[in-house]
């Protein structure tokens, strides 16, 4: 019998109610089994789903250690230790990321030889599998053991989830060739060189992650974070300077109405909110970190994604792939 996916239903910009109704829209429309976390009084209407109650709430600016540590009745909490009680097969959670990743790390553990557990972001890639990105925040300053162990993580997890058998890999840098980038790259660079159970393809630069030439993507959390947000602002910014040039005038809303049936799909595609969010990698359970503007469609599809990695068996193709002795 599958289990429950946990969902903590007090993190987000706009939790509790969108929250509630994407969980509500994954049990209908995805047949998905999804536990509640949160406190009652201030959840409202759970819409028929099941809650596990708790007393506190970890608030997106909290800091993520202490409010895990201090905060031990919050929902992320209670989320995460419903996974290590073998109750829930996953947690998901669009509240604090931080908060979110120290629940998931100090409730279920680290796998055996992992460094640092990290944040592996799903991409758009038109024409073909979304590239993943690690790190995408979890970790501000790194070594390049770590980053190579990001690689590996990263390269399963795109062979479980996306199917790809020999996922390619790309270091980001600021130049293609091996001596550019700082001192971090270029030792990470001769790592990854030399790593026969990685496709390492050598160095990408900013141009190369939408559309990206690799599957695999790796940088230390500082950099994956500001590249992160700088898509998501400029992605933004095209659609939005699109809809206004087609809204200027008559003319241009007439072309506007011939070009929307094939502007639509592309707009879906590269949409955060379908990408399901993110995948915390090296921890001994499944955690889900959805955007913070997560509304109900991006809630369903990143239960949608926690169900299906839990049906690949990641964590334990993760565990498999990183031995003690690397770490």
């Amino acid at each position: 019998m599958t289990l429950p996916i946990a969902l903590d239903a007090m993190g987000g910009d706009f939790a509790p109610g969108e929250i509630i109704l994407g969980a509500r829209r994954a049990v209908d429309e995805l047949g998905l089994s999804v536990i509640l976390v949160g406190v009652p009084d201030l959840m409202g209407d759970p819409l028929g789903l099941d809650v596990v109650a708790c007393t506190e709430v970890i608030a997106m600016d909290d800091d993520p250690a202490s409010s895990v540590r201090k905060k031990k009745d919050s929902s992320l909490v209670r989320a995460g230790e419903l996974v290590r009680d073998g109750k829930a097969s996953a947690m998901v959670s669009a509240g604090n990321t931080g908060a979110t990743m120290a629940s998931a790390l100090l409730r279920m553990g680290r796998l055996p030889g992992v460094v640092r557990p990290c944040i592996a972001t799903p991409i758009p890639n038109p024409g073909r599998t979304p590239m993943v990105m690690v790190d995408a925040g979890a970790n501000a300053e790194c070594t390049p053991e770590m980053l190579v162990q990001f690689a590996q993580m990263a390269s399963t997890f795109v062979t479980a989830h996306f199917g790809v058998a020999s996922p390619t890999v790309g270091l980001l840098s600021i130049g293609e060739e091996s001596t550019k980038g700082t001192p971090l790259v270029k030792e990470t660079h001769a790592l990854l060189a030399a790593r026969p159970d990685l496709n390492f393809v050598g160095n990408v630069e900013g141009r190369d992650l939408v559309p990206s030439p690799v599957d695999v993507v790796v940088t230390d959390g500082f950099t994956g974070n500001v590249a992160l947000k700088t898509l998501e602002g400029a992605l933004t910014f095209i659609f939005t300077t699109v809809l206004k040039v087609i809204d200027t005038n008559e003319e241009t809303k007439a072309a506007g109405r011939v070009l929307l049936d094939y502007l639509v799909p592309v707009a879906a595609e590269l949409t955060p909110e379908n990408q399901g969010g993110a995948m915390l990698l090296g921890v001994k359970g499944l955690c889900v970190i959805s955007h913070g503007s997560s509304n109900a469609t991006a809630i369903m599809n990143a239960l949608r994604v926690a169900a299906e990695m839990d049906a690949s068996g990641v964590v334990t193709k993760v565990g498999l792939a990183i031995r003690p002795d690397q770490g």
